[in-house]
């Protein structure tokens, strides 16, 4: 290892140690205002309006994001482009989260008197005390006294870290006050890896299952099941409740005599089902564990009644499993 690699380590752990220590000070600063900030944003019948400048408004933007995606409707509007016409996106009703290290940004000047003037309830969050955006804020929101990592103490680092974490802080006290769970987080995260994780199952169910009645004979049950191509059929009385399954096991446990039998004979009774509603993953779970290829979707209205069929081929595709 080469000396400049060892000053690099170092430096790097310095700053990753700093910033630990800046998050760990805005931790035990958190106060009555921080639940005040979260009252304010849950009686806002509007949207969290977040807005700051140059390294605030960078996470400005990532905080109005985690905001949109867990629940709390929110935007960034950008300082410079409010004095410019934007200041027509924050109405009443709306709640704004102004950034500032300094509290005296002059950019954020249009945006704090437009909240003043319109009675828009303005939380702020700065590290001076005596800032003209916390003096004038409803709810203030003091970032601890810390140092930045750099050495020079002029780069935005510790201080826009501990900004971050406070609006994850706030993002995840109101989700978790609303009860949001992982079914409403998928609507808002419906591509890629996470939204595959976070399909439903109605999401990915073949809507017409393979069903026929119990006193259906078994030559009639295996053209039933050959003819979906998913080895299974479910049996089904009168009134539609799923009362069983024939799948290839059953099929070999039964092979002496097979086609003198009907489907009640063979059936496996009181199949594992899922609901519509539950996560893919939890199919998967479901299938893995019983050592199955497939479940019956059954009415969560406790019918009974299969309203569709889930295979893991169809979870391996959409990337669940």
């Amino acid at each position: 290892m080469t000396s400049s690699t060892t000053d690099f380590l170092a430096t790097g752990r310095r700053v990753i140690a700093r910033e630990a220590e800046a998050l760990t000070a805005l931790g035990a600063s958190l106060d009555g205002g921080f639940a005040e900030a979260v009252e304010t944003i849950m009686q806002a019948k509007g949207r969290v309006i977040v807005s700051g400048m140059g390294k605030s408004g960078h996470v400005g933007r990532k905080i109005a994001a985690t905001f949109a995606s867990t629940g709390t409707p929110a935007q960034f509007v950008h300082p410079a482009e409010a004095s410019h016409g934007d200041l027509g996106m924050v109405m009443r009703g709306d709640v704004a989260l102004v950034l500032s290290n300094s509290g005296e940004t002059p950019e954020l000047a249009d945006i704090i008197a437009h909240t003043r003037r319109f009675d828009i309830p303005l939380i702020g969050v700065a590290s001076r005390a005596g800032s003209t955006l916390l003096r004038q804020s409803d709810v203030a929101l003091l970032l601890p006294p810390v140092a930045e990592a750099c050495d020079t103490g002029i780069v935005p680092t510790s201080s826009t870290t501990m900004t971050l974490a406070l609006g994850d802080a706030l993002a995840i006290a109101l989700m978790e006050h609303r009860q949001f769970t992982p079914e409403h987080f998928r609507v808002f995260h419906p591509g890629g890896k996470l939204g595959a994780r976070l399909a439903k199952v109605s999401d990915l169910m073949h809507r017409e299952p393979p069903l026929i009645r119990p006193d259906t004979p078994m030559s009639e049950a295996l053209l039933a099941m050959s003819g979906r191509g998913f080895g299974v059929v479910g049996v089904r009385r009168d009134d539609g409740y799923l009362e069983g399954v024939i799948t290839d096991g059953d099929l070999r446990r039964h092979m002496d005599g097979l086609l003198s039998l009907t489907a009640g004979q063979v059936m496996t009774r009181g199949p594992r089902t899922i609901g519509p509603e539950a996560l893919a993953e939890k199919a998967v779970a479901v299938m893995n564990e019983k050592k199955i290829t497939s479940l019956f979707v059954v009415d969560p209205e406790g019918s009974g009644n299969a309203v569709g069929l889930i295979h893991i081929h169809d979870c391996l595709r959409a990337g669940v499993a």
